[in-house]
């Protein structure tokens, strides 16, 4: 019901940036949360970073703290991965959640929408 829109995907050499961006259509962030999972080949989808978008409180994973910085802008109902020191280890597709989750923000389950997912490579 909620459209989320990704970009920002891409090739980079380890050591370099990317910052990802995920726009939302027809509704606003309002009262909710916004998360950036990962999916690598063959494993499970995993938790990176989660915004809540009326106080902005951050959540990171310990293996992109102090890297990864998420953030939102109100006006362009968009939220931000901000992706530095990109290692090898981080390639996999990316996908944006929003919803109201009523439990554990660490949880794919929690979430009710989703983005179609955007390919960050990492080359050593």
């Amino acid at each position: 019901q909620v459209p989320l829109v990704e970009s920002g995907g891409g090739l980079v050499q380890a050591g370099g940036f990317l910052r990802l961006s995920c726009a939302a259509a027809g509704r606003t962030f309002s009262g909710g949360t916004t998360a950036w999972f990962r999916q690598a080949p063959g494993k499970e989808r995993e938790f990176v970073a989660a915004i809540t978008w009326s106080v902005s409180v951050r959540y990171y994973a310990d293996s992109v703290k102090g890297r990864f910085i998420i953030s939102r802008d109100i006006a362009k109902n968009t939220v931000y991965l901000q992706m530095n020191r990109l290692k090898p280890e981080d390639t996999a597709v990316y996908y944006c959640a929003a919803g109201k989750p009523s439990g554990s923000y660490l949880s794919h389950l929690s979430y009710d929408y989703w983005g179609q997912g955007t390919q960050v490579t990492v080359s050593s």
